[in-house]
């Protein structure tokens, strides 16, 4: 298979892969989850029962009650943080399931009201929990059911479930809940991101050369995802992380929702900002080993990593839906027209560093239709409670710059290795 071809797979299934988790119409869909525990029914109740007496026991849950003045409407507040530092504010409303009978109990509950998300993405969110005697203790019987478009949030409330399972076992052991998994822990994401980069290599080239490449385009994910984070740090989030998925990148979470567009478009704006700041020490180390300062051998890596490093970056600020460029754009232009007037410049800038590198006009019509495609894949985001508090006109003019910025450093390091590489 030719480096073409290989190169023509890999996108294709990262098509695939991203239109399976974002954007796969599954409607209404149920989650069952039953798990028995070695305890009485009436502990397990209490702990279950929004409005019972152990409702919070679990570790990100404050505070569960019932309010005094809405009959069936309980307040949760947790230690999730909302957009103003406070903590995440929750009011459902309870139905007693009359069908139970014996000593079962059970409810089925509804948000009605969240701090941080707007009603509708609540409106087919339904919960029913039942709690059931057995001779080895009691059983929970969990069914969930919301609207999903992809598999992604399908799975992460799946995997959301199964952590609550566990966290409630030790609760009932210990009398502490503690997170549960592993799979945000650092060592388990350079782990995913190895695997990333050997499933990557056999699409590059079973040689060392592919091996290189892989992991610099690794290595250039990593870096764009610490450029989010440190951003995310400077607007005074408490907790960043970042989450490698195999094949198809990373991303980096912030620790509360936006508070304005200006953190929104910095934040966004940040990922290609970072690497920015390497292109010209780059540069320079390439001209140092082109001199024998540095070691020659270093050179020819060093023209492909800078590469590879303007490139990605480069298209990541296409202003397409989903990209950074696009992000960054919808903020500094909030009408219609002047977007798209600022799309077509952003875009002939960075098409125009096609033409400079010698890409076929026909090629690059071709990309810029795959990567629209892949934006609309990703298309749709989750509405705010609150609206962002507007950028000032400073604000604005800093956030343009900076994105002209980007562009230029990123162009200039693609036309820089390409022309010394060929």
């Amino acid at each position: 298979m030719s480096g073409l071809q290989s190169a023509i797979l890999l996108l294709f299934i990262n098509i695939g892969l991203l239109w399976l988790l974002m954007r796969i119409p599954l409607g209404l869909r149920t989650l069952h989850l039953n798990r028995t525990f070695r305890c009485t029914p009436e502990t397990l109740w209490s702990a279950m029962n929004p409005a019972g007496s152990k409702a919070n026991w679990h570790h990100s849950v404050i505070t569960s009650r019932p309010l005094s003045h809405r009959v069936g409407v309980i307040e949760q507040t947790y230690k999730h943080l909302d957009k103003n530092g406070e903590p995440l504010r929750r009011l459902l409303s309870l139905e007693p399931l009359v069908a139970v009978t014996g000593s079962a109990h059970g409810f089925q509950s509804a948000v009605i009201d969240d701090s941080t998300l707007d009603p509708s993405f609540w409106k087919d969110f339904r919960e029913r929990r039942i709690v059931r005697p057995t001779p080895e203790g009691a059983v929970l019987e969990i069914a969930q059911t919301d609207r999903y478009r992809g598999l992604a949030f399908l799975i992460f409330r799946y995997v959301a479930l199964r952590r609550e399972m566990r966290a409630l076992e030790g609760w009932l052991a210990t009398g502490e809940s503690r997170p549960q998994g592993y799979f945000e822990h650092p060592l388990v994401q350079v782990g995913l991101a190895v695997l990333s980069t050997l499933l990557l290599w056999p699409f590059l080239g079973l040689t060392v050369q592919g091996l290189m490449i892989s992991t610099f385009l690794t290595l250039v994910i990593a870096l764009h995802e610490l450029g989010h984070m440190a951003a995310y740090r400077m607007f005074g989030h408490q907790s960043v992380r970042m989450i490698f998925v195999p094949l198809l990148g990373g991303v980096a979470i912030g620790g509360r929702p936006y508070r304005s567009l200006f953190e929104v478009a910095t934040c966004a704006l940040m990922g290609a900002g970072m690497s920015a700041f390497l292109v010209p020490i780059l540069i320079v180390a390439e001209q140092l080993a082109d001199r024998g300062i540095v070691p020659s051998p270093a050179r020819g890596p060093l023209l492909v990593f800078i590469m590879i490093l303007g490139a990605f970056n480069l298209l990541n600020l296409l202003p397409m839906h989903r990209f950074d460029g696009g992000q960054v754009l919808r903020q500094i232009f909030r009408s219609r027209r002047s977007q798209t007037a600022a799309s077509f410049v952003v875009t002939l800038c960075i098409m125009c560093v096609g033409f400079e590198v010698g890409l076929a006009a026909t090629w690059l019509l071709a990309g810029l239709l795959v990567f629209t495609i892949v934006s609309l894949i990703g298309a749709g985001s989750v509405k705010p409670r609150q609206k962002l508090e507007e950028m000032t006109d400073g604000e604005r003019m800093l956030v343009a710059f900076g994105l002209y910025a980007a562009i230029a450093m990123h162009g200039y390091a693609v036309v820089f290795a390409i022309d010394r590489i060929f």
